[in-house]
């Protein structure tokens, strides 16, 4: 199918094409803002609120902020900042377009960069459509929180985007646990995902996805990595790594890669495009823009879909994925889910088939950042269908399916995290087909992951500042 697209900021509507800016607009005495003004607000609205919010609220307290010219916003705009995933804009806005955009950026910063952090106030009782809960916070004094595993025990396992890995235990956050790798962690890389050997109590194998540094060429290049090693006081023993991405490159970003086993026992992974699209998610003979399966030492199943297939990845069980960031089984059915980022628009709920192919990037329903066509296409024979989207984005991260009877009116729902909008949402699934959606926790900050701990309680890890917080429900449905 192909595609025609209105972008739409309020009441505005503007359609483009090619890599040049909006048009500018006549003087709006309505408003009392100049030309360049309103060009600014809409160029803003339609290629910035994405990611730094549509009130400038997303915006990290920088030195930028106070600086006496808007020569730094100028800077970033035109040339973008590659290494965190911003593009540069050169060739989408004219000078005086990025010069009355930086203008409005700088203007628009609150005085109080505390404005910049929104969050749900303590303790508050939250009343959702069917369930109403108390926020709590549990752990405070992290940055960015990636992975969350429980231990039999109760105590919980934190792993950080910075590279270090910490035990909560007794109220009490450890030193940073001793004996991992080498790790990149630059922009989305770092330290990543964590989850527990289905017989962890027998084996103590623990699970730990990274952005592996390649000491072979200076340590400038990277890809995602997947290592098990066991506990032993504050340190890691018995290291061994099970998995290496292969095509490294000095990007740092869509390294996927959230973790989780199926009941038999297999290890399922997403590894991201890392940055070049066009090259990897669509072949067989590379890791990148793909999910994976791997038995728990590392091996092949025999039954994965391409074992077979001349010049294939092994471990590959689906490709044609962009940045996967959400792995869970479904409780009832035992069906691999996973949810991914688009480009602008276009974020996925897959849900995820051996040896499908899911599009990326010859169909989508998201466009680049800079606001150019990415594929006319949506849709395309042999290629899947997301069972959801998301447009615009919500940059989806860390998702899981609730079980137990904590919260009766929610079983079996989706959790999924937002990191761009800032909430919880709580997708009502049935069969394959999702039927209703939820905002909750809205304006907590960043959500980067979401997990049900062994006494059937939500936990939510919010990034920047960085802590974890539970969801409390109180005794009685509404």
């Amino acid at each position: 199918m192909k595609r025609n697209f209105i972008i739409s900021t309020g009441i505005i509507a503007v359609a483009f094409a090619g890599m040049t800016g909006i048009m500018s607009m006549k003087d709006d005495s309505a408003t009392g803002k100049t030309t360049e003004e309103n060009t600014a607000v809409l160029n803003y609205q339609t290629y910035c609120a994405g990611c730094h919010g549509d009130n400038l609220e997303k915006f990290t307290a920088k030195k930028w902020m106070d600086e006496p010219d808007n020569a730094s916003v100028i800077s970033s705009i035109k040339q973008g900042i590659e290494i965190q995933g911003m593009p540069s804009f050169v060739e989408t806005f004219t000078e005086a377009e990025i010069e009355a955009l930086a203008a409005y950026v700088k203007k628009g910063i609150p005085a109080d960069r505390s404005k910049l952090k929104p969050a749900v106030a303590a303790g508050e009782v939250i009343k959702s459509e069917v369930q109403d809960f108390v926020v709590d916070t549990v752990v405070t004094g992290l940055d960015v929180p990636w992975g969350l595993a429980f231990l039999p025990g109760g105590d919980l396992l934190i792993s950080e985007r910075a590279g270090t890995l910490h035990l909560f235990s007794k109220g009490k956050l450890s030193p940073p646990i001793g004996g991992l790798p080498p790790i990149r962690a630059e922009g989305q890389g770092g330290l990543l995902d964590l989850c527990l050997h289905p017989d962890y109590e027998t084996n103590g194998w623990i699970y730990f996805s990274y952005s592996a540094l390649s000491p072979d060429k200076g340590n400038k290049t990277s890809n995602t990595a997947i290592m098990r090693a066991r506990l032993e006081g504050n340190k890691l023993v018995d290291q061994q790594v099970i998995f290496r991405g292969d095509h490294d490159n000095d990007r740092s970003h869509h390294y996927g890669c959230k973790l989780t086993f199926d009941n038999q026992g297999h290890l399922f992974f997403g590894i991201g495009d890392r940055g070049q699209h066009y090259d990897f998610p669509q072949n067989l003979d590379n890791t990148n823009g793909k999910i994976h399966r791997i038995n728990d030492d590392g091996s092949i199943p025999k039954d994965n879909p391409f074992v077979n297939t001349f010049g294939a990845i092994p471990s590959i069980y689906s490709f044609g994925h962009r940045n996967p960031q959400g792995n869970c089984i479904h409780p009832l059915s035992g069906e691999l889910w996973e949810s991914e980022h688009g480009p602008r628009g276009g974020d996925e709920l897959n849900l995820i088939e051996p040896g499908k192919n899911y599009g990326w990037p010859v169909i989508s329903y998201g466009i680049n950042y800079n606001g150019t066509i990415l594929t006319e296409f949506t849709e395309k024979e042999g290629m899947e269908q997301p069972l959801y989207y998301w447009d615009p984005s919500i940059a989806p991260c860390g998702m899981t399916f609730l079980t137990g009877d904590k919260y009766k009116k929610w079983r079996n729902n989706l959790f999924i995290g937002s990191l761009r909008f800032q909430y919880l949402e709580r997708l009502v699934i049935q069969g394959r087909s999702v039927v209703h959606t939820e905002k909750l926790l809205q304006g907590i900050g960043r959500v980067r992951n979401v997990v049900v701990s062994p006494d059937g309680l939500i936990y939510v890890a919010i990034e920047n500042p960085g802590k974890i917080v539970r969801l409390v429900p109180v005794e009685k449905e509404r």
